[in-house]
């Protein structure tokens, strides 16, 4: 009898099996599964005889394309609040699996997109295979990356990062490598066989990131690094506008196909998740990178060109959003300070920042704490 459940919880050897177990839809995020995801991270902390946690993705099209978008479209049109709940719990989820104590190993196979960033790149230990597409493409349905995903991307080298969140573009194995995004690549045939041995009774000092390494082999080559000089050329300006201009002048015909991609994006996401990155740079934890990305998705989610993104890429599929402001030039440096500024009365901040921290958060990722 096949399992409906949304997550399903196995218990093999000391790791318990985490999967998220809907194949139909891509295994996308439900609040829901936020929650069961939460439940599952207090079994395994409460259980001495578990010693790891693996996360992974029912079918064999993906971990996670990320949060039931349909969902929050239909929210938003609604103007409702049933989504702000849901990014408060979803954040919190992903300061939670920063931080978590036992060793946390995320199977980054296949697609790997915004809330499967968030459940995954936090982890200890982070798998990817020569299936695997990540990516934060939010821009393309008038959003902001969010889920630490700014914290992530403005870590990587250079201005990968940049590049990246405006484009929203997604990468291959060694590209996710390069980034900063995951930490090992294992071939897909192999992962059953990493699966059974992150349980094995017979191997107790061995840490999980020893297990994995024992299955690691060198990933198809990517495209990134063959790129740097005019990414981090172009991408170091400091307006969209100047980007844009970088990459027209370079002379490179992957420059200029970046900037046919970044017209095509909505003029105040690309501001604000340029603005966004930055300033993520320059916080000082995982917690005040999410504080500040709740404070984001909570502006972006009462704009017209989240439900006007979602509509033109995902329902109608027409691929002609009329977003509002319709020009870069239209969106202004007071526009984009708004959705940086603190919540209004009667709008709970995240305040994840103002926890006490009883245990270090990983950080950047970039290099990887060991775990075990």
């Amino acid at each position: 009898m096949n399992d409906d459940r949304p997550v399903l919880l196995e218990t093999r050897g000391a790791c318990l099996h985490v999967t998220l177990n809907r194949p139909r839809a891509l295994n996308a995020l439900s609040h829901t599964m936020v929650r069961m995801l939460d439940e599952a991270l207090d079994r395994a902390e409460q259980d001495e005889a578990i010693t790891s946690v693996l996360l992974s993705g029912a079918g064999d099209r993906g971990l996670c394309a990320g949060g039931d978008i349909r969902a929050l479209h239909d929210d938003a049109r609604a103007a409702g609040r049933a989504s702000l709940e849901f990014w408060r719990d979803e954040y919190r989820l992903n300061a939670r699996i920063a931080r978590f104590p036992k060793p946390y190993v995320a199977l980054m196979d296949g697609i790997v997109m915004g809330g499967g960033v968030g459940v995954s790149a936090h982890a200890d230990v982070r798998v990817v295979t020569e299936r695997s597409r990540v990516a934060m493409p939010e821009t393309a349905i008038g959003f902001v990356p969010d889920v630490g995903g700014t914290r992530l991307l403005a870590a990587a080298p250079g201005e990968l990062g940049t590049h990246l969140a405006l484009t929203g573009r997604s990468i291959g194995a060694a590209d996710a490598l390069l980034c900063g995004l995951a930490d090992h690549h294992v071939p897909a045939r192999l992962l059953p066989a990493l699966a059974e041995a992150l349980g094995d009774p017979a191997l107790p000092g061995e840490s999980a990131a020893g297990v994995v390494e024992r299955f690691a082999t060198q990933p198809p080559a990517g495209d990134l690094d063959a790129q740097r000089d005019w990414i981090d050329d172009c991408y170091a300006a400091e307006t969209v506008e100047e980007i844009l201009h970088r990459l027209r002048a370079s002379g490179v015909p992957a420059a200029r196909a970046a900037a046919d991609e970044l017209l095509a994006k909505s003029p105040l996401a690309l501001k604000v998740t340029l603005a966004a990155v930055r300033r993520a740079a320059r916080l000082d934890s995982l917690e005040a990178v999410l504080d500040q990305e709740f404070r984001v998705s909570s502006r972006a989610f009462e704009q017209p060109d989240f439900v006007e993104g979602v509509r033109a890429r995902i329902i109608d599929k027409d691929n002609d959003p009329q977003w509002k402001p319709g020009s870069l030039a239209e969106v202004d440096d007071e526009q984009v300070a708004r959705f940086f500024a603190p919540l209004g009365p009667g709008e709970r901040e995240l305040g994840l920042a103002r926890r006490p921290a009883d245990a270090p958060a990983r950080g950047t990722r970039s290099p990887k704490a060991q775990a075990g």
